[in-house]
């Protein structure tokens, strides 16, 4: 593994432990570096002079587990909340989404498609949440049909993105690479 893949691994450890200090912050931070991460390799790789291998074949086997590492800390959070409702459905939107990546490790990369059915809806709550929290906390569900109608608003941008990564398999860091680097 190059330097370049071990500093952005390093920083996708370090980084989501921002969460408990400043959620908001570090949330939007830690899914930011989850989606630019093969963009800044690359970028790192070019200003080292290193040659241009990016993460390599294991990327997909340490991205979800790392991607669960950062979910795993805003679940945490979660159990601090004092909206017992919020908080029951971010805990089963959280392991939902790990038995849709255990399904995934379990499976293999050729059923990828497999995590199209898992979406990861928690980590748009959990955004949603703690950003009413702060700025508009009636906004906040504390009925089951309020809650429905958040996460159901929550998930027609997530079932895109979902589709375009795992269904689709359309890479837009490609477009990033290409287009801005």
């Amino acid at each position: 593994m190059t330097v370049s893949a071990l500093i952005v691994l390093a920083l996708r450890v370090i980084l989501p432990l921002s969460i408990f200090r400043n959620r908001i912050t570090g949330a939007i931070l830690s899914m930011a570096l989850d989606l630019l991460d093969v963009v800044i390799v690359d970028a790192l790789q070019v200003a080292l002079g290193e040659a241009p291998v990016g993460f390599g074949e294991n990327y997909q086997m340490f991205d979800k587990w790392l991607d669960m590492y950062y979910l795993s800390i805003e679940a945490v959070v979660c159990l601090g909340w004092p909206n017992r409702l919020a908080k029951f459905a971010a805990i089963v939107l959280f392991v939902f989404r790990l038995a849709g990546i255990s399904a995934f490790e379990i499976t293999g990369e050729e059923y990828r498609k497999l995590i199209f059915f898992f979406p990861n809806l928690f980590e748009n709550f959990f955004l949603y949440y703690i950003i009413c929290d702060r700025f508009a906390p009636r906004l906040i569900p504390t009925r089951i049909k309020s809650l429905l109608f958040v996460l159901l608003l929550l998930y027609v941008p997530k079932f895109a993105q979902e589709y375009v990564l795992h269904f689709a398999e359309i890479k837009p860091w490609q477009w990033v690479r290409a287009k801005v680097l």
